[in-house]
C-alpha cells in the first residue's frame, strides 16, 4: 500500500512541475519595459528609442546543432529572426548596413560545460541560446544584447518547437527595447 501512495504523490508532484513549466511567465508578459527586465526608457540608449531601419546580421551557429537536435539548417534561426521582423513592421529592414540605425547581429551559441558534472552541487549541462547583439551602426558600440535559452526536449518535433519559441521571444523582446513606453513606469 506505501508504494501506490508513493507513486500517486510522485505523479502529482510532476504533474504540478509541469504544469508549472507550461505556465511559465516570462518577465515581458506585463505592461511596461520595467516589467520586461529592461530599464525605463529614460535608461535605454536614445539610438534604440528612435531608430527606423535596421540590418540583421548572421553571426552563425555553433557546431553540432544541425540537422540534431534542431532541423533544418545553420541559417534557420536568422531566416525565421528576419521574417519576424519583417512581419512585425515596426522597422524598416535594410539590404546594407551603412543604410542603417541599428545593426543587429543574431548568434545561436551552443556554449560549453559539464556533460558529466555533479549536478548535486550545481552543474549542469548548458543550454544552445540565440543572442541578438545590437549596434548603433554609426558608432559600432554595443547598445544592447538579448540572450535566449532554447530549453531542452526529449523529441525532435520538441526541440524545433522550443527553437521557434526562443527565437520569437528574441523578437518580441527586440521590438519591447526599442519602443518608447507610453507612460513612464513607477
Amino acid at each position: 500500500m506505501p508504494a501506490r501512495y508513493c507513486l500517486v504523490a510522485c505523479l502529482a508532484v510532476s504533474s504540478f512541475v509541469l504544469s508549472a513549466s507550461a505556465q511559465k511567465i516570462r518577465l515581458s508578459d506585463t505592461n511596461t519595459s520595467v516589467g520586461h527586465g529592461y530599464a525605463p526608457s529614460d535608461h535605454v540608449p536614445a539610438a534604440l528609442l528612435s531608430a527606423k531601419t535596421i540590418f540583421l546580421s548572421n553571426a552563425g551557429a555553433d557546431g553540432g546543432l544541425f540537422p540534431q537536435p534542431f532541423s533544418g539548417d545553420p541559417n534557420r534561426g536568422y531566416q525565421g529572426l528576419y521574417s519576424m521582423l519583417k512581419a512585425s513592421g515596426e522597422h524598416q529592414l535594410v539590404d546594407d548596413p551603412s543604410q542603417a540605425d541599428l545593426v543587429l547581429e543574431l548568434q545561436l551559441i551552443a556554449p560549453n560545460g559539464p556533460s558529466s558534472g555533479n549536478k548535486q552541487n550545481g552543474a549542469s549541462d548548458p543550454l544552445p541560446m540565440f543572442r541578438l547583439t545590437i549596434y548603433d551602426r554609426k558608432t559600432h558600440y554595443v547598445l544592447w544584447a538579448l540572450t535566449e535559452t532554447i530549453e531542452t526536449a526529449m523529441l525532435q518535433k520538441t526541440h524545433d518547437k522550443n527553437f521557434d519559441q526562443a527565437l520569437s521571444n528574441i523578437a518580441y523582446d527586440f521590438e519591447q527595447v526599442t519602443t518608447p513606453l507610453t507612460t513612464k513606469p513607477q
